[in-house]
């Protein structure tokens, strides 16, 4: 078989794969969206989780980090691997929106659910501002009760300063969906910390 044939062959896979995934998270949740979002409360599941995580885990140095220290923060935590396309797309667009937000109001968490050696050797050729976890199969399982009903890459969860979540997507964010749904909570953060100086 042809290099063409095999490549043509994958795609059509592919393209297959991705339908069957949509058709079963529509089927699944009765609320389509091309998109693949959900605004709070719009999953089903008994176990979801509506408020941040309490994420225990390690940097890129074998450090663990606790979620608890982005408390009063603006969270935005993304689940990705180097091996998926969109994942790395979106990577400068967050890297960008964590450098425009160096006031503390936002932080930015990238879940990298790959290998240690393939994101250490990813980063060193596109470092990025924000701090950078190694996911496991526990990773796995919150991001599919934050909403990743499919446990598809790449998924971002926002949670507000509170920390109760309030938007999730899988699939590839845009810059206007980002803006759509940050900027309104990034206000309200602002504003609570005028109220306490």
């Amino acid at each position: 078989m042809s290099t063409v044939k095999i490549v043509l062959v994958a795609v059509v896979a592919c393209i297959i794969g991705v339908g069957f995934a949509v058709f079963g998270w529509y089927r699944l949740d009765k609320e389509p969206s091309l998109e693949l979002a959900f605004p709070f409360g719009a999953e089903k599941d008994s176990d979801r989780l509506d408020r941040l995580p309490e994420l225990r885990l390690p940097d890129l140095q074998g450090q663990e980090i606790d979620a608890s220290r982005w408390a009063g923060k603006v969270v935005l935590l993304n689940f990705w691997a180097t091996w998926c396309p969109p994942c790395l797309r979106e990577l400068p667009l967050f890297d960008e929106l964590q450098r425009a937000h160096p006031d503390g109001r936002l932080q930015v968490v990238g879940i990298a659910i790959d290998k240690k050696e393939d994101v250490q050797r990813f980063l060193a050729e596109h470092p990025v501002g924000f701090p950078v976890l190694l996911g496991d199969t526990n990773a796995i399982e919150i991001s599919r009760r934050l909403g990743n009903h499919v446990q598809g890459l790449p998924f971002t969860a926002i949670f507000d300063h509170h920390g109760q979540r309030v938007y999730g997507q899988i699939g590839e964010m845009t810059r206007t969906s980002l803006s759509e749904h940050l900027q309104p909570l990034l206000s309200q953060t602002k504003r609570s910390r005028s109220t306490a100086n």
